[in-house]
């Protein structure tokens, strides 16, 4: 019951068609059995899954949202999306890691002039990723609340301040920076965003703090960043300055649909898992599967599925289309993540005793699914998105 991309996503060209097959087939080959045993390695960078990230840049899996100008593939978004899917399914964190540009290569995007585009549109398509630097210790949900600096000194900026949960710090050949340039004014109209163009070890001042040993996902790095005198050209500002939390915010709202999408693999697989286990175990003197109680489990797992999956294509429809999607992306990330977590808990339950051990994949998509109800945005903050658009 695996994703179909012809039933499951309209509109999809063939090139993107033939491309989803080649992502399963790498994936099948170099992901599946990684996954799992680098998960299970107490390295928080496994070097197996290390070659495999590289493996699968050379491939350009990482470049699926360059335009065809700057030599990527020239996918639409919603092709973007199914890709992204595809690859998930064989594991959440090897999705978040190759498909991060989409998230810190955003406010680049959105505001970014044409030189900046260029480079890091370059970056991307020889091989680089991409790290979207806005968390901090006293700011996570409060975005608002960061502390960082960056003061203004001639023809350069000073950056200090330190960054925590940063996806693909360790492993970025760009970095997007988020800081105050003038507290007077507030975290709407004071936060600047940069561009750094280089990986940490090569900024001097930049560096790379503690890599977080995770509960779930534990094949995307996540880790500090930390900026001690750090400068860098003023050509480095994205946009102008005092427009950092507006490019966040944008660009959040579409990381939103690509997190929810990445929540939707792990479903998949978590219910592609438990039905062929239904299949396969006997009890009672016949399958599992011929259980009406566990064919009602599979039946609301599968509408829960479906449910997150359509909603991430009706706000990637909107988002195509240039029209208002906030709220909607807000709801595709809050129900697809409260459906990995549901989805991903029954496959364990169906899987009973089994499925607490590490010997099944389910109970590392249990782990996995958790942090989608909590990053880009905890599900409360969807549900405060999603409120306040009823009620302005």
């Amino acid at each position: 019951m695996a994703m179909d991309p012809k039933k499951d996503y309209q509109g999809l060209s063939d090139e993107c068609l033939a491309m989803i097959e080649e992502v399963r087939s790498f994936c099948e080959k170099e992901v599946k059995q990684t996954a799992i045993d680098a998960d299970a390695n107490p390295e928080v960078q496994d070097p197996k899954m290390m070659e495999v990230i590289a493996k699968a840049c050379k491939l350009g899996y990482n470049a699926f949202d360059v335009p065809a100008e700057n030599g990527g593939a020239g996918f639409t978004k919603l092709e973007s999306v199914a890709l992204l899917e595809a690859m998930s399914w064989y594991d959440a964190g090897f999705g978040i890691t190759i498909s991060a540009n989409g998230l810190a290569g955003g406010p680049v995007v959105i505001g970014g002039n044409q030189q900046q585009k260029d480079r890091m549109y370059e970056i991307i398509m020889n091989g680089g990723i991409g790290s979207f630097c806005l968390t901090e210790p006293a700011a996570g949900c409060d975005a608002s609340a960061g502390q960082s600096v960056a003061v203004k000194e001639g023809d350069e900026y000073v950056i200090n301040g330190g960054k925590c949960f940063i996806t693909n710090g360790p492993l970025a050949s760009y970095y997007v920076v988020f800081a105050m340039t003038d507290k007077s004014k507030g975290a709407g109209h004071g936060y600047s965003a940069f561009f750094i163009d280089k990986k940490a070890e090569d900024v001097p001042g930049m560096t790379i703090g503690r890599i977080e040993n995770k509960m779930g996902i534990r094949n995307s790095q996540v880790s500090e960043v930390l900026f001690d005198n750090v400068r860098v050209p003023a050509s480095a500002l994205i946009g102008k300055e005092g427009e950092g939390f507006k490019l966040a915010m944008k660009t959040l709202d579409v990381a939103r649909i690509t997190c929810g999408i990445t929540a939707i693999g792990i479903c998949q697989r978590a219910l592609d898992e438990a039905a062929a286990y239904t299949k396969e175990r006997v009890q009672f003197g016949a399958p599992l599967a011929n259980n009406e109680v566990i064919q009602f489990k599979l039946a609301d797992m599968a509408m829960k599925l479906q449910a997150g999956r359509q909603l991430c294509i009706h706000a990637t429809d909107l988002y195509m289309q240039h029209v208002p999607f906030s709220a909607e992306a807000a709801m595709a990330k809050c129900v697809a993540s409260d459906a990995s977590a549901y989805i991903s808990s029954e496959a364990v339950q169906i899987l009973g005793g089994y499925g607490f051990m590490r010997n099944y994949p389910v109970e590392k998509l249990m782990r996995d699914s958790k942090i989608f109800q909590i990053f880009e945005g905890t599900n409360e903050i969807q549900r405060m998105v999603i409120g306040r658009s009823i009620v302005k």
